[in-house]
């Protein structure tokens, strides 16, 4: 059995495995990686063998961080690394290539189903009758979203917001605000099975999750990186911001199988009036200054100013770059979701309850 896993930013780590009797009776780690001493790799292997087939990554990291010692040099990977490889090949994680992604990019909803749509296909993912997706958003009206902790006269200059027509929304998962303005933001959306980012810390899932899209930037001529913990950045500033939220199914076999679901989302700056977002935004000021934008009498353009496409070029060449390094397959969002997601609004999304649960 073969499992690999490509460090964000790294190497490629590679893990052929024999099992008997739930254990592992044969590991070879291998993979373009650079390591000191040479014998150390020897090291890695006897310290996996003899495990339970189920070990945790923890408790292979740890054994592995055990064998070779302070003064060994992991160059371009580390034990989590190695770890994430075994459970792979023992079919406890996958990775991108066991999975085909549907590519949804439908009308342009509310904000309030937006945040339900989230849910909705979240729930879908892990409860295993919908596959992984990518779903690109189209905004109907301006809007501000904010993160599930945090509070709203904190973040929200209501006076301003009513001037701009701005509608507020709570979504599921943590971070901060974003301010949207249709046909100025790019917004997606990743739901994946749990198995996707099993063994994967929050803070690797983050950059794990965002590869791909530093690929496509970089097609389009951006040198984007990724900023601990959730930001996509260039040369000039910030280019967009991503939140998560993890949820397990609701149908224990399908828990037990998939282990529940990701949802990843990311919206990205095209052209945002920076002025009338530090005015709906109480602390946007702060923000954008902490985040390279000296002046915010000025708009945050980094898409739109760096590659010269218009916004539907741009999500174009991010859904073939996507494509292009995955199995996918263009649909829809079905019946089943929107009844979901339309509920979620009228019980969750659209109540004073939810919208206000920070004060």
């Amino acid at each position: 059995m073969r499992g690999e896993y490509k460090v964000p930013g790294g190497k490629l780590v590679a893990a052929d495995v024999e099992v008997d009797d739930q254990t592992l009776t044969a590991v070879r780690i291998s993979g373009d990686f650079f390591l000191e001493p040479d014998d150390a790799l020897e090291s890695i292997d006897r310290a996996l063998t003899g495990l339970p087939e189920d070990a945790s990554v923890a408790r292979m990291s740890a054994m592995v961080e055990a064998a070779i010692g302070p003064d060994t040099h992991l160059i371009g990977f580390d034990p989590d690394a190695v770890a994430i490889a075994v459970r792979r090949a023992v079919g406890r994680a996958t990775s991108w290539s066991d999975h085909t992604f549907e590519i949804v990019h439908g009308a342009a909803e509310t904000p309030q189903l937006q945040m339900a749509l989230d849910q909705a296909l979240t729930e879908a993912v892990a409860d295993g009758s919908r596959g992984p997706t990518l779903r690109i958003w189209e905004w109907e009206r301006n809007a501000v979203v904010i993160g599930s902790f945090q509070s709203y006269r904190n973040e929200i200059d209501q006076e301003a917001a009513d001037r701009y027509d701005v509608t507020v929304v709570r979504r599921i998962s943590g971070g901060g605000a974003m301010f949207i303005e249709p046909g100025n933001t790019i917004t997606y959306s990743l739901y994946a099975p749990g198995s996707l980012v099993e063994g994967l810390s929050f803070e690797r899932s983050y950059a794990f999750l965002d590869d791909w899209v530093l690929g496509a930037l970089s097609d389009l001529g951006i040198a984007a990186r990724y900023v601990p913990l959730n930001d996509i950045t260039s040369p000039i500033g910030k280019i967009g911001g991503a939140a998560q939220k993890r949820l397990a199914s609701r149908d224990p076999e399908a828990r037990n199988k998939l282990g529940g679901a990701v949802l990843h989302h990311v919206t990205m700056s095209y052209d945002i009036d920076a002025n009338k977002m530090t005015q709906v935004l109480r602390i946007g000021r702060e923000k954008l200054s902490d985040k390279g934008t000296t002046s915010a009498n000025k708009r945050v353009d980094p898409l739109r100013s760096q590659t010269g496409m218009p916004r539907a070029a741009v999500i174009e060449a991010f859904k073939d770059h996507f494509r292009s390094r995955y199995a996918t397959v263009d649909g829809a969002i079905a019946d089943q979701e929107r009844q979901r997601a339309e509920q979620l609004v009228a019980e969750k999304f659209g109540a004073d309850d939810w919208l206000y649960r920070v004060p």
